[in-house]
């Protein structure tokens, strides 16, 4: 998966580091409750350029699909872990965690935020695994988890995109 932006690598990576960033971008997921659990900049040192965020995401349970109300009971938490490194020669990476709290769901990958010559903004480009250790249908809750991360991705694009825009 990728967004395009059109800020630049700095510029992106700079509203990475501003809790308010996190925290309109969390109201804009489409989501029950969504909390900033915690945003550390700079790692250990304050100074090192690492930005280490994680959030908790919760669908409550009449909210979720019929395949997946079949395999968890209650709500459903998502807690999401990013860790990006600072950006150097233009470029910055990130580890990316994910999971669903009390289910079999695991997701992990890297993000690279790299530089559009073109025009000047900036391309995140995801790799993801998911898993869902549920037989028989974690194929199918798979996919699905699949599309709403795209379409969280696209959400999450268009957030950054105004924020952006409206900080500069």
């Amino acid at each position: 998966m990728s967004a395009d932006y059109q800020g630049n690598v700095e510029a992106v990576h700079r509203a990475f580091t501003e809790a308010e960033y996190w925290r309109g971008r969390l109201a804009d997921t489409p989501v029950d409750v969504a909390t900033l659990v915690s945003l550390r900049v700079g790692g250990e040192s304050g100074s090192d350029g690492t930005i280490e965020v994680v959030t908790l995401q919760t669908v409550h349970s009449h909210n979720l699909p019929g395949l997946v109300t079949q395999l968890h009971r209650g709500d459903l938490c998502v807690r999401r872990e990013e860790t990006w490194g600072p950006v150097t020669d233009g470029v910055a990476t990130a580890s990316i965690s994910g999971s669903i709290l009390g289910a079999p769901v695991k997701l992990w990958g890297t993000a690279v935020l790299s530089p559009i010559t073109e025009s000047g903004g900036a391309r995140q480009t995801f790799q993801v695994t998911i898993q869902v250790r549920a037989p028989l249908v974690g194929g199918k809750v798979e996919k699905l988890i699949a599309t709403r991360l795209a379409d969280l991705v696209a959400r999450e694009q268009s957030f950054t995109t105004e924020w952006i825009t409206n900080s500069a």
